[in-house]
Protein backbone atom coordinates (compact mmCIF):
# COMPACT_ATOMS: atom_id res chain seq x y z
CA UNK A 1 0.00 0.00 0.00
CA UNK A 2 1.32 2.84 -1.09
CA UNK A 3 -1.43 5.76 -1.43
CA UNK A 4 -4.70 6.22 1.04
CA UNK A 5 -6.44 4.76 -1.76
CA UNK A 6 -5.58 1.74 -2.33
CA UNK A 7 -6.82 -0.33 0.33
CA UNK A 8 -9.24 -3.42 -1.04
CA UNK A 9 -11.94 -4.28 0.94
CA UNK A 10 -11.23 -5.31 4.77
CA UNK A 11 -8.05 -3.78 4.53
CA UNK A 12 -6.18 -0.77 6.23
CA UNK A 13 -5.29 2.01 4.04
CA UNK A 14 -1.92 3.59 4.60
CA UNK A 15 -4.03 7.08 5.78
CA UNK A 16 -5.84 4.41 8.14
CA UNK A 17 -2.46 2.77 9.53
CA UNK A 18 -1.19 6.10 10.33
CA UNK A 19 -4.15 7.31 12.20
CA UNK A 20 -3.93 3.88 14.47
CA UNK A 21 -0.37 4.35 14.67
CA UNK A 22 -0.96 8.31 16.38
CA UNK A 23 -3.80 7.18 17.96
CA UNK A 24 -1.92 3.82 19.96
CA UNK A 25 0.99 6.34 20.41
CA UNK A 26 -0.77 8.56 22.43
CA UNK A 27 -3.18 5.95 24.57
CA UNK A 28 0.76 4.44 25.55
CA UNK A 29 1.63 7.99 26.97
CA UNK A 30 -1.84 8.21 28.52
CA UNK A 31 -1.71 4.80 30.16
CA UNK A 32 2.30 5.66 31.16
CA UNK A 33 1.14 8.88 32.37
CA UNK A 34 -1.70 7.06 35.21
CA UNK A 35 -0.32 6.48 38.26
CA UNK A 36 -2.86 3.73 39.02
CA UNK A 37 -2.75 1.67 36.09
CA UNK A 38 -4.22 -2.16 37.11
CA UNK A 39 -2.80 -5.25 35.74
CA UNK A 40 -5.04 -4.80 32.58
CA UNK A 41 -3.93 -1.61 31.98
CA UNK A 42 -0.61 -2.62 31.58
CA UNK A 43 -1.86 -5.32 29.10
CA UNK A 44 -3.18 -3.19 26.92
CA UNK A 45 -0.30 -1.00 27.30
CA UNK A 46 1.85 -3.70 25.85
CA UNK A 47 -0.15 -4.71 23.24
CA UNK A 48 -0.63 -0.43 22.35
CA UNK A 49 2.74 -0.35 21.88
CA UNK A 50 3.20 -2.86 19.79
CA UNK A 51 0.06 -2.21 17.45
CA UNK A 52 1.40 1.19 17.47
CA UNK A 53 5.11 0.06 16.23
CA UNK A 54 3.03 -2.65 13.57
CA UNK A 55 1.04 0.54 11.84
CA UNK A 56 3.43 2.93 12.08
CA UNK A 57 5.95 0.62 9.84
CA UNK A 58 2.75 -0.49 7.65
CA UNK A 59 2.42 3.39 6.96
CA UNK A 60 5.97 3.66 5.90
CA UNK A 61 7.49 5.73 8.95
CA UNK A 62 8.87 7.41 11.54
CA UNK A 63 11.84 5.07 11.46
CA UNK A 64 11.29 1.64 13.31
CA UNK A 65 13.86 2.41 15.77
CA UNK A 66 11.01 5.19 17.75
CA UNK A 67 8.85 2.49 17.53
CA UNK A 68 10.97 -0.33 19.28
CA UNK A 69 12.13 2.65 21.59
CA UNK A 70 8.54 2.81 23.14
CA UNK A 71 7.52 -1.09 23.32
CA UNK A 72 11.24 -1.41 24.90
CA UNK A 73 10.35 1.91 27.11
CA UNK A 74 6.91 -0.02 28.37
CA UNK A 75 8.51 -3.07 29.23
CA UNK A 76 11.03 -1.65 31.44
CA UNK A 77 8.22 0.84 33.03
CA UNK A 78 6.57 -2.88 34.17
CA UNK A 79 9.61 -4.09 35.26
CA UNK A 80 9.91 -6.67 32.32
CA UNK A 81 13.65 -7.04 31.52
CA UNK A 82 14.00 -9.52 29.03
CA UNK A 83 11.66 -8.50 26.42
CA UNK A 84 12.67 -4.50 27.13
CA UNK A 85 16.10 -5.95 26.30
CA UNK A 86 15.22 -7.99 23.71
CA UNK A 87 13.41 -4.75 22.27
CA UNK A 88 16.09 -2.33 22.98
CA UNK A 89 18.41 -4.61 21.41
CA UNK A 90 16.19 -4.24 18.41
CA UNK A 91 15.99 -0.58 18.64
CA UNK A 92 19.98 -0.46 18.81
CA UNK A 93 20.52 -2.45 15.89
CA UNK A 94 17.83 -0.35 13.66
CA UNK A 95 19.55 3.30 14.94
CA UNK A 96 22.70 1.80 13.26
CA UNK A 97 21.35 1.11 9.94
CA UNK A 98 17.81 2.17 9.28
CA UNK A 99 17.25 4.94 6.69
CA UNK A 100 15.72 8.50 8.23
CA UNK A 101 17.29 7.54 11.63
CA UNK A 102 18.71 11.27 12.95
CA UNK A 103 20.87 12.05 16.05
CA UNK A 104 18.66 11.39 18.85
CA UNK A 105 17.40 8.35 17.33
CA UNK A 106 21.10 7.22 18.50
CA UNK A 107 20.49 8.49 22.04
CA UNK A 108 17.44 7.35 22.68
CA UNK A 109 18.87 3.52 21.89
CA UNK A 110 21.20 3.82 24.05
CA UNK A 111 18.87 5.33 27.01
CA UNK A 112 16.18 1.98 25.84
CA UNK A 113 19.16 0.04 26.41
CA UNK A 114 20.09 1.43 30.38
CA UNK A 115 16.75 1.68 31.28
CA UNK A 116 16.26 -2.22 29.95
CA UNK A 117 19.61 -3.42 31.39
CA UNK A 118 18.04 -1.52 35.22
CA UNK A 119 14.83 -3.72 34.72
CA UNK A 120 16.70 -6.83 34.48
CA UNK A 121 18.83 -5.64 37.41
CA UNK A 122 22.17 -5.71 35.41
CA UNK A 123 22.68 -2.32 36.95
CA UNK A 124 26.33 -1.82 36.40
CA UNK A 125 25.74 -2.09 32.32
CA UNK A 126 23.17 0.13 32.44
CA UNK A 127 25.14 3.29 34.49
CA UNK A 128 27.89 2.23 31.25
CA UNK A 129 24.70 2.64 29.06
CA UNK A 130 23.31 5.60 30.48
CA UNK A 131 27.34 7.11 29.88
CA UNK A 132 26.34 6.40 26.40
CA UNK A 133 23.18 7.96 26.29
CA UNK A 134 23.86 10.80 27.87
CA UNK A 135 26.95 11.11 25.50
CA UNK A 136 24.56 11.02 22.43
CA UNK A 137 22.24 13.26 23.94
CA UNK A 138 25.31 16.27 24.44
CA UNK A 139 26.31 15.68 20.69
CA UNK A 140 22.63 15.97 19.37
CA UNK A 141 22.49 18.53 16.47
CA UNK A 142 20.48 21.86 17.44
Amino acid sequence: MTDATEGTEGRPTTTDHKDLGRSLNGLVWQLLARNDRTAEDDARMVDAAHASQYHWQEAGGPPGTRGEWLVSHVYAVLGRGEPALHHARWCLELADGEPGVADFDHAYAAEAMARALAAAGELDQAAAWHARASAAGAAIAD
